[in-house]
């Protein structure tokens, strides 16, 4: 009997196992989706962020950069600027040997004397007094501006050593800036004595000094040639040139890069399948490795007008697999603590297409 009893208590035991399964599980799996929908709900209602197209981009300063050769060959004997200088356009920043050509300077100088002493002693009608006159105001400012320009060049090596300060450099540039503007003044006005129809023409004394004149303005021309002013106001951001050195006129060979920093941009390349979502004035968004987190905001400015190979990840010669790019403009909002070289990403932000847009802004407002 105990056996029995003991058989008929595990199947009681079973029994009842088996209806609490049946009931329990269903329910635990029926109730399942429901709660998932629901926990899920509140994050698909979340609002995101939604970029029409993406591209890479390398920051640079507004403007770009400009970034300079020699244009002879020669050897460095003076640089004058370092990296993170404020330069001035017209500041000298590399100098070359130059004694051969000083000396070509002098002589020029002395010839041209001696045949305006020549010429002046030959007696001319009003006319042709008149043409000599602005001949004459016109080389005279020409060796305004050459003077000028060695005075400042003196200033600011003097400056850069320590003995002379910020005002005099900018009484030099001001002395410069005073005889470029006088040179273009006396440029204006030989042009119109030289189109007075009654004016005779150059008699032989007068075609041997506008010769020798010649001869000068080529020689202070090959002076300046050895060099390297900063074509724009803005800052060095890189000086390759080392006193003693040769240099030879090369792209590849650059001696100093110059750019505005007051302000920075971007060079985007978008592929072509992200043509059509690019517009100018399309609000953009800018990230950075090097600073995680932070998006920096920009406005597009302007799109190319054609195609062209990458620039940013080029190395070597093109190859055939190589896509073509459009290159975009951003500028860059404010002053963001981005670096000229540094390379980042663009998003842009969504935007309707421009005849969606004007329906939109021609559509009747309700009140």
């Amino acid at each position: 009997m105990p056996k029995a009893d003991s058989s008929v208590s595990m199947l009681v035991v079973a029994a009842v196992l088996a209806l609490g399964i049946g009931y329990f599980v269903p329910q635990i799996f029926s109730r399942r989706p429901v709660d998932t929908a629901k926990a899920e709900t509140p994050k698909a209602a979340a609002p995101k962020t939604m970029w029409t197209a993406s591209a890479p981009g390398r920051v640079e300063p507004m403007g770009g950069e400009i970034r300079i050769s020699a244009q002879v060959p020669g050897r460095i004997t003076d640089v004058l600027a370092g990296v993170n200088d404020q330069v001035i356009a017209g500041d000298l920043l590399v100098r070359f040997a130059d004694e051969d050509l000083v000396a070509r300077v002098h002589a020029t100088r002395a010839e041209a004397a001696a045949r305006k002493r020549d010429r002046d002693n030959e007696g001319v009608g009003k006319a042709a007094q008149d043409r000599r006159t602005a001949e004459d105001n016109f080389a005279n400012a020409e060796r305004w501006v050459s003077y000028a320009r060695e005075e400042l060049d003196r200033t600011l090596k003097v400056k850069r050593s320590g003995t002379a300060g910020v005002a005099d450099a900018e009484k030099a540039r001001e002395e410069v800036t005073k005889a470029s503007e006088y040179l273009e003044q006396m440029r204006g006005n030989l042009r119109k004595a030289m189109a007075d129809s009654n004016a005779p023409g150059q008699t032989r004394l007068e075609a041997g000094l506008a010769a020798a004149r010649a001869e000068l303005s080529l020689a202070e021309a090959a002076l300046e040639r050895t060099r390297i002013r900063a074509p724009s106001n803005g800052t060095v951001l890189q000086i390759n040139a080392r006193v003693g050195e040769t240099a030879a006129p090369s792209p590849e060979n650059v001696l100093v890069v110059v750019g505005d920093v007051t302000a920075l941009r971007v060079r985007a390349e978008f592929e072509e399948r992200d043509i059509g979502k690019v517009r100018v004035g399309q609000a953009a968004i800018v990230r950075s490795d090097a600073f995680p987190g932070k998006d920096f905001e920009g406005t597009v400015s302007s799109l190319a007008r054609a195609l062209g190979p990458s620039k940013l990840g080029q190395r070597g010669p093109r190859r055939p697999t190589d896509i073509d790019v459009l290159e975009v403009m951003i500028d860059l909002s404010g002053q963001p603590p981005l670096l000229p070289g540094m390379r980042v990403d663009v998003f842009l932000k969504a935007a309707l297409p421009q005849p969606a847009a004007a329906a939109l802004g021609s559509a009747p407002q309700r009140t």
